[in-house]
């Protein structure tokens, strides 16, 4: 982002921090602009920025209802859910798969029994 200040990694001001260290603070943007930039060098690519936010107009996270602590319970059940065969894989089922392993490498199986 043109125009806003920027520091070197580990050389930020107090009172800024990150989208993660506000969580661990139990705070959240809240809507404010970014207030600065912290780079991160890396070999051979272009560097890695985080936004710094104010932590004194940062907000209180929100407080979890119970129909997001539902939702959240239905939604990781469905990533447990095979497609294939539709049972209750034990784990979450890897995108790069699609459905639990014994549906993906069903050869895999049968030299096992």
């Amino acid at each position: 982002m043109a125009g806003i200040p920027t520091y070197r990694w580990r050389f930020a001001p107090d009172g800024l921090a990150t989208r993660r260290q506000l969580r661990a603070l139990g705070l959240r943007p809240g809507g404010q602009d970014v207030a600065a930039q912290v780079e991160r060098p890396r070999r051979r690519r272009d560097p890695l920025v985080a936004y710094l936010y104010r932590i004194e107009q940062a907000k209180p996270v929100r407080p979890m209802t119970p129909a997001k602590w539902a939702a959240l319970v239905k939604a990781n059940a469905a990533r447990r859910m095979c497609p294939q065969c539709h049972a209750d894989a034990g784990y979450v089922i890897p995108v790069s798969l699609g459905m639990c392993a014994p549906c993906a490498y069903p050869a895999d199986e049968q030299r096992a029994a």
